[in-house]
């Protein structure tokens, strides 16, 4: 039934598709979605976003929908790219932010244990990597590279203005191929429930790309143990399916509690 329910929504927004100086800090000011261009960002950052599709093709989309395999069933998560609007739906809970309030939907009598303002956007984030650091209040500076069997990568830096996101905090390092200019690594700490900034970086491996749209996202992702700030031995694979870009929007009643939600304060 879920299943129906997904083709369904995927339906919909396929029928409305058819009609429709190097070391300096820098910040990205509020900026309207029509005017941007890669102008506005470093030249390395501008070049990244340009080996996955460009930019100005990624701001176009209003929806972004994938699922996840989970031991206890498929993950579908469904975005809204301009406003951030969010829903996770599992067969024992859905999780949704209507863009002010998130709230959890237990479904026949199971829990939910997990930490949903944690959860909340958080492989959103990771599976629209590069584009998501093109956001507003974002400072880039080079970055130490990172070398891993024996290539080189070199690496950018990301940080936040205050007050930007619910982490404020949180730090994000881009390595990518010199040649490709494609996105291979992404380093990235935790400060969530943290005061200050973290030194500790977790590493994720980009190297399964698929092209959607003219966009270059990705198939699968690679989570790494590490040691020292360093990548030491791929632990994990996520893998995405059934990927949807749309520049339609989604209906905004999907994100909205249900009866029987809880609301997260």
């Amino acid at each position: 039934m879920k299943k129906s329910i997904y083709l369904l929504l995927v339906a919909i927004l396929f029928v409305a598709c058819k009609n429709e100086p190097k070391q300096e800090s820098i910040v990205v000011d509020e900026v309207k979605t029509e005017d941007i261009t890669t102008s506005i960002y470093p030249e390395s950052i501008s070049k990244i976003f340009d080996a996955h599709g460009g930019i100005d093709n990624w701001n176009k989309m209003q929806t972004l929908a994938f699922t996840i395999e989970k031991p206890n069933g498929n993950e579908v998560t469904t975005t809204n790219l301009k406003t951030r609007a969010e829903l996770i739906d599992t067969p024992t809970y859905a999780m949704g932010f209507d863009g002010s309030e998130l709230w959890v939907n237990e479904k026949d009598g199971n829990e939910y244990k997990g930490n949903a303002k944690f959860y909340k956007g958080l492989m959103m984030y990771f599976y629209a990597m590069p584009f998501i650091v093109g956001d507003d209040g974002i400072i880039y500076e080079d970055a130490e590279p990172l070398v891993f069997e024996g290539k080189t990568y070199q690496g950018i830096l990301i940080s936040y203005d205050a007050g930007v996101g619910a982490s404020p905090d949180d730090q994000y390092i881009i390595y990518y191929d010199t040649e490709t200019r494609q996105m291979e690594w992404l380093g990235y700490t935790v400060t969530f429930g943290k005061n200050g900034k973290s030194k500790d970086f977790h590493f994720i491996r980009y190297n399964n790309w698929q092209t959607i749209k003219g966009l270059v996202l990705p198939k699968s992702m690679d989570w790494y143990t590490y040691e020292n700030n360093l990548p030491v031995d791929k632990r994990n694979t996520v893998e995405f399916t059934d990927v949807l870009l749309s520049e339609s929007a989604p209906d905004e009643r999907w994100f909205i509690m249900p009866e029987g939600g809880k609301a997260i304060e």
